[in-house]
């Protein structure tokens, strides 16, 4: 049992190096969740897995990828597919960037490594979408490579086998942890070796009420030695996030709405929309959506009623979303896009077969069951 004095080095030397590595594959192979990924370790599989994972939770990811596999089954099956149908099927995950990187990184793979991922972390970061963490993450799962996954699980349980006393997101934090991770790997187990220490983060090694007595290194954990486990990781201070009002209108003409088309750069790219925008200060959220339509399309109009408000939170911003019927006034003006790359009127029905933010299908629900309780 480690000393509680004995806390924040990484000792290469220390004998209990050897015991953590096969303690955490043995754990891992008799607990493992049955992940779909897991079943075979396909690249793609393990590619898309990962890809979906960022910044998503798992329990959210797993039908996600099911119904993904099911309709692209392979890398040639994204090189070709419309941006649209991607972008459809990642409809509810987030962070959209992620589907024009995939169907990139997709093309690219077919142009330049026959439709086979590459096993190297080298040529995995030169595709689109594929950081540092992801590289290592498909060489180590899917090639079986001898690398490192420093994601959150693995930062939080390696400094507190450690009892790192500094902040994991520092440099040097990264390079202890990843040193002692490197350590710990049994050799020619990496795959196992590092999904055993992501799966004890997400499972016992949690970021509140970690259940100790259950983890299969407790006897070498220094935090749990030194009851600094409440306190490690150490973290930086979060960013702030910013509230902001929008107001989005349903812009009805003869039985069916206008939506609109995001650009291709820039946050939610290439989604559809309905016309709105960000409130200024001091304004109202019927003001900002007469502004907004004006700027956005040209044309002025007669705000009906309201339909509802919407709370809900992307990257760093808080949104408060103000949802208005409305009509052209005078009826005769023509829509003049002015941001949007493109746009069209399309009954509620039909509503299902575009790509929308969150926001903005939480509010087509509602359109959506109106409709049915006037029939």
């Amino acid at each position: 049992m480690p000393k509680a004095s004995d806390t924040g080095t990484f000792d290469p030397q220390d004998s209990r190096n050897a015991c953590i590595g096969p303690a955490l594959v043995t754990w891992f192979l008799g607990h493992q969740r049955p992940l779909p990924w897991r079943r075979h370790y396909d690249p793609y599989a393990v590619w898309i897995s990962e890809i979906m994972l960022q910044q998503t939770q798992m329990s959210k990811v797993v039908p996600y990828f099911e119904r993904w596999m099911k309709r692209f089954p392979n890398v040639q099956a994204v090189a070709e597919a419309p941006l649209d149908a991607l972008l459809q099927a990642w409809e509810g995950l987030g962070y959209y960037r992620r589907v024009h990187h995939l169907k990139a990184a997709a093309q690219q793979i077919m142009a330049q490594h026959g439709g086979k991922l590459p096993f190297d972390e080298a040529s995995l970061r030169r595709l689109p979408g594929i950081g540092p963490y992801t590289a290592a993450a498909v060489a180590s799962l899917a090639f079986g490579r001898p690398v490192v996954v420093l994601d959150g699980n693995a930062q939080r349980v390696s400094a507190r086998l450690l009892d790192w006393p500094a902040p994991v997101k520092e440099a040097r934090s990264l390079k202890v942890l990843r040193q002692a991770l490197e350590h710990w790997m049994p050799s020619g187990h990496a795959r196992e070796f590092n999904q055993a220490v992501m799966e004890l983060g997400a499972l016992i090694c949690t970021p509140r009420n970690p259940r100790c007595v259950q983890c299969p290194v407790c006897a070498w954990c220094r935090a749990y030695a030194a009851k600094t486990v409440a306190s490690r990781p150490v973290m930086s201070g979060r960013p702030l996030t910013e509230a902001v009002t929008v107001a989005v209108g349903v812009l009805c003409d003869n039985g069916k709405v206008f939506i609109q088309k995001r650009p291709p750069e820039g946050l939610m790219a290439g989604l559809w929309e309905f016309p709105g925008g960000k409130a200024q200060k001091g304004e109202t959220p019927e003001g900002a959506l007469r502004r907004e339509l004006a700027e956005e399309l040209g044309v002025t109009v007669s705000i009906t009623e309201k339909i509802t408000e919407i709370r809900h939170a992307i990257t760093r911003f808080r949104l408060h979303l103000h949802a208005f019927r409305c009509v052209l006034n005078p009826p005769e003006q023509s829509i003049r896009l002015r941001v949007a790359t493109e746009g069209r009127w399309v009954p509620v029905d039909a509503l299902d077969g575009y790509a929308f933010p969150s926001a903005n299908r939480r509010l087509i629900r509602l359109l959506q069951s109106a409709g049915e309780e006037r029939r």
